[in-house]
């Protein structure tokens, strides 16, 4: 088993565990979004407060995905470390966004899965 980069979605050879973890990956994105609006809305001490982070918290995590690891090939590519621990940083702001929220299971079962799938993306089969 070795880590290694997987190149942009246009140019990747699919396998059947490459594409059920490409389904899973997207819907671990969408959940990420999800899980930091429901945050900032829950969160926040004010009406504005709270709007303000609902809509910042999921702005800033789309702000750095976006830049740092698209899957169709990020604007500034990082050292394969640093992207690998940087997926881990920003998925696991779901995990503790639900965790923090009073969903403790949601937010295990959030974290394990991108941890799974963050494995299974960077590992070559």
């Amino acid at each position: 088993m070795r880590i290694v980069r997987p190149g942009p979605v246009s140019g990747r050879t699919w396998t059947p565990v490459s594409a059920v973890n490409g389904g899973l990956a997207f819907a671990l994105e969408l959940g990420l979004l999800a899980a930091l609006c429901y945050w900032g809305a829950r969160t926040g001490g004010s009406t504005a407060v709270r709007v303000l982070l609902a809509v910042g918290a999921p702005a800033a995590a789309a702000i750095v995905w976006g830049l740092f690891l698209a899957a169709g090939g990020p604007k500034f590519p990082l050292p394969l470390a640093a992207e690998i621990l940087l997926k881990l940083v920003v998925l696991g702001t779901g995990a503790l966004a639900l965790y923090t929220t009073g969903h403790p299971l949601l937010g295990l079962a959030f974290g394990g899965l991108a941890l799974l799938s963050v494995v299974v993306e960077y590992t070559a089969f």
